[in-house]
């Protein structure tokens, strides 16, 4: 419990801005490298058809049982990690927080682990508890395989845990626009993007039905 409440406590003091330079990640000496500036880019996405297990060891599709119709937002870490993926893990849990109770209907949190060899669903589960603040929110690891091919399916694979770049996807099951948000992205732009996304639906919807009136 102190361990979960510290990285909690660490993830708190680097989101807000207490680091200039990511160091240890992962127990990789990264003092030569800067924190990764926030940045983000359109992008396309393939949801590769495997198993996985999410933190309590229930097998999941990530594309038919989660992603699905909805919106949502993933994000990439490792429990073993203690600088950039608490970090990652704070911002989203923020973005629960803001979007409340939209988590779980339209809105779809997602963090899968790219260390499946030593994240097990308890582990996740252990480690979730620092960051989540309700439903909605699924913990994911699997065999090395169905990490590995899910990992490249969205982009996200490095064969070093090392070089894993914070990284949080956005997108839509429905129409497949998904956006890549590089860096320790502003939660706030996470839900602007999220409600981007939503408000097209809207638009499409409105537009479908005046179409239809029209031929009326």
């Amino acid at each position: 419990m102190k361990s979960v409440k510290a990285r909690s406590f660490l993830a708190l003091c680097l989101l807000a801005g207490a680091i200039a330079q990511v160091h240890a990640h992962g127990g990789v000496d990264h003092s030569a490298h800067d924190a990764p500036a926030a940045h983000q880019e359109k992008t396309q996405v393939r949801f590769a058809d495997v198993a996985l297990l999410d933190q309590d060891g229930m097998p999941v599709r990530l594309e038919k049982d989660l992603v699905a119709d909805r919106i949502t937002v993933i994000g990439f870490i490792y429990t073993r990690c203690t600088t950039v993926c608490p970090v990652v893990s704070s911002i989203m849990g923020k973005v629960q927080q803001r979007l409340g109770g939209r988590v779980g209907e339209e809105v779809q949190l997602v963090s899968l682990s790219v260390d499946p060899q030593h994240d097990d669903p308890k582990r996740l589960n252990d480690y979730a508890r620092a960051f989540q603040h309700g439903p909605g929110w699924r913990w994911l690891t699997g065999t090395p395989y169905a990490v590995t091919e899910t990992l490249k399916g969205l982009g996200s694979f490095s064969a070093d845990l090392g070089n894993h770049p914070p990284l949080i996807l956005v997108g839509d099951g429905r129409t497949g626009h998904w956006t890549r948000f590089y860096g320790f992205t502003d939660p706030d732009k996470l839900v602007g993007e999220v409600d981007r996304l939503s408000a097209r639906r809207v638009h499409a919807r409105h537009t479908a039905i005046a179409q239809e009136h029209s031929h009326e």
